[in-house]
């Protein structure tokens, strides 16, 4: 057996390669280890598909492996904000005779190597140090053992850096200066520990090494949904995240190491990392390297995990990485209502509907119709119907028709995709014969693809399509999206659906910034649109009444007070002059968002909280459909929801839910 295999059959066979080479680590320890193993093809897969440059991580692995875009965009996200942080300690320390980098943990990291490659490291000694096991498999490899030999600026210890004292005469052995100016990193490794023990490990790096900066990448925020599958996870794989429970957020992490002995210190999450500290050419680079459409899921990576940079002395202060930066997604505080709290049920008797990206649409009184969307076997093409009965709800079967009457009681469907690279411009109308009784358990349904003259908008997803009525016509409203090119759109267009034609239609006032991913409802007489994604990749709180006029439209912005948390991917209806928003996405604030109520006659916005404790698993109120049960809008019905959660697996809403919206209907907002 070669020696590269032998060296990387620790990465196929993490189990079987610990009972040879990791014999004397204990069975956690090769959990962590495990973790490292995982990580490490991630990042290779990153590095070939040009998020970052590195030769030498690939000789980690025995093939590249490609990864979905998702784990790709966090790789990199990981490996910027460690790069940019060293480079900062870089500049900070260029004067100095000596500096230092202690990676801790330090796993399959290609770290010096691709610093000497690059010519970065100006004279800089790095100490790598991880479980011995771990040490010699990668001493073991000769595309690294020759670097090594060369090389008298880089040391690989085995040591447990859980053992203070161990620490200490090992380091000093190998030459490290604990009065140099040194960076100690830390990637996802402290939380591994229990937490007594990686409070330990920052109290004595700061006791030790006085000129010194501590960076550290971890995990926040374990107690929503993508939290909960974020845990479940790790829990899976034995290897539990400690610090997660006495240090859930920045703030709390902030003060750990106040209060461990550091002097000063910085903690952003990484959607904070990504939009204030990239610039928007490079943000732009790495959002056109792969077809991708997994904005909610990435930006709820990003807000589950941190950058920290803690300091001591002025000479290698790294919180200057962060003291000039004024965010421009500052945290906002929701205006959380006193009372009520919406109360969630599974609903009744309903059956299972795992899926995301669903359309929903009432066809009449307890029949809803769902059509397309992505579940566990892949994307859906065909159409169900949630009927109420007496026992409950049923998922009725489609009994599909190709009859051309004309729409009477039904549905129109324009656009989608079948992936980022194939978007459509259809138009699908669903016609519903009323006349079936609802205790068949069967609906019959007519699909045909609608002919439609006129210019017609390009094919997108992500966008809006909703039914207004002007002077005795009715019109099917398409609003922004995107497309395979078009990050977001802002255009407007008008399908007559009496006529079946595109029309052009007279609009006046300042037309909404582009989006998609945002939320459109009938409203007197036109429409109302709030939230979704803007430029940038930026999630918007506006809203904008497209009112009726007697020469066409007018858009009108709505002034609301407070300002509501900017989000996206989120359901919202009109009842009796409130927008009521519906969960989604949000950058700004911690928690998920519940439900938003805003007066379009007044302006006034309030958020309530969601009591979700009835529900038996994580509820991620994203990528669902909405839909209204009753003519009152007093009671709610949420559909599918859920995604990919990063590299933790997918997660997908198990059941319809139901929210009882007369608390909010009764109350004076």
């Amino acid at each position: 057996m070669c020696t590269r295999f032998r060296f990387c059959a620790s990465l196929l066979f993490p189990q079987a390669a610990s009972t040879c080479v990791r014999n004397n680590a204990s069975k956690q320890q090769e959990r962590v280890q495990g973790t490292n193993d995982s990580s490490v093809v991630s990042k290779v897969s990153a590095a070939a598909q040009g998020y970052f440059h590195d030769d030498f991580l690939k000789h980690f692995v025995c093939k590249v492996s490609r990864r979905a875009p998702l784990i790709n965009r966090g790789y990199y996200v990981r490996w910027k904000a460690v790069d940019h942080c060293l480079k900062q300690f870089f500049h900070a320390t260029q004067s100095c005779s000596r500096r230092q980098i202690l990676s801790l943990g330090a796993g399959f990291d290609s770290l010096y190597f691709r610093l000497h490659a690059e010519g970065a490291l100006g004279g800089v000694t790095v100490f790598e140090v991880d479980f011995p096991e771990v040490a010699r498999l990668i001493l073991s490899n000769p595309a690294f053992y020759a670097v090594f030999i060369r090389s008298g600026h880089y040391n690989l210890i085995g040591v447990d850096v859980r053992k203070e004292q161990e620490v200490e005469v090992t380091l000093s052995g190998a030459g490290l200066q604990w009065d140099a100016p040194t960076l100690v990193l830390s990637e996802v490794v402290l939380t591994y520990m229990e937490t007594q023990w990686s409070d330990a490990v920052i109290g004595w790096a700061a006791k030790l090494l006085p000129q010194s900066v501590f960076v550290m990448y971890e995990q926040i925020h374990p107690d929503d949904p993508f939290g909960r599958v974020m845990q479940n996870h790790f829990l899976k794989l034995n290897s539990t995240i400690h610090a997660l429970k006495q240090y859930p957020d920045t703030v709390t992490q902030t003060q750990r190491f106040i209060q461990k002995g550091w002097e000063k210190c910085v903690c952003l999450d990484m959607n904070q990392f990504y939009f204030d500290l990239l610039l928007e050419d490079e943000r732009q680079r790495v959002e056109g390297l792969e077809p991708f459409d997994e904005f909610e899921e990435w930006n709820q990576k990003c807000s589950h995990y941190f950058i920290l940079t803690a300091s001591k002395d002025s000479v290698v202060e790294v919180h200057v990485l962060f003291s000039l930066l004024v965010s421009s997604i500052p945290h906002m505080t929701p205006q959380w209502a006193e009372r009520p709290t919406l109360v969630i049920q599974p609903m009744c008797g309903s059956p299972s509907i795992e899926a995301v990206g669903m359309a929903s649409a009432v066809l009449a009184p307890g029949i809803i119709l769902l059509t397309g969307g992505c579940g566990r076997s892949g994307r859906d093409t065909t159409a169900r119907v949630l009927i109420k009965e007496k026992d409950g709800w049923k998922c009725a079967c489609v009994e599909a028709h190709g009859d051309k009457g004309d729409l009477i009681s039904g549905a129109v469907l324009f656009g989608g995709r079948t992936s980022p690279l194939n978007p459509t411009d259809s138009v699908g109308c669903v016609t519903f014969d009323p006349g079936n009784e609802q205790s068949q358990s069967a609906v019959k349904l007519s699909f045909r693809n609608m002919v439609c003259t006129g210019t017609g908008p390009k094919p997108r997803w992500r966008h809006t399509s909703t039914l207004i009525c002007y002077k005795d016509k009715t019109f099917l409203f398409v609003f922004g999206g995107r497309t395979e090119k078009d990050p977001v759109l802002a255009d407007a267009h008008f399908l007559c659906l009496e006529d079946k034609h595109w029309t052009e239609m007279t609009v006046v006032g300042a037309v909404p910034e582009a989006r998609h991913s945002h939320s459109a409802c009938p409203y007197g007489g036109g429409l109302v649109i709030f939230g979704g994604l803007g430029k940038g990749s930026r999630p918007l709180c506006d809203a904008f009444y497209l009112r009726p006029t007697s020469s066409g439209f007018c858009w009108e912005t709505k002034n609301l007070h407070p300002p509501p948390v900017p989000r996206y991917s989120h359901s919202a209806h009109v009842i009796n002059e409130k927008l009521v928003v519906v969960g989604g996405v949000w950058l700004q604030a911690d928690g998920v968002p519940g439900v938003a109520v805003i007066n379009l006659s007044t302006g006034s916005c309030v958020e309530i909280q969601l009591d979700t404790s009835s529900v038996p698993w994580p509820l991620m109120l994203h990528s669902f459909c909405c839909e209204l049960l009753d003519s009152e809008g007093s009671e709610m019905v949420l559909i599918g929801g859920g995604g990919n959660c990063f590299s933790f697996g997918t997660h997908l809403n198990l059941h319809p839910i139901t929210v009882d919206l007369r608390p909010v209907l009764c109350n004076s907002y």
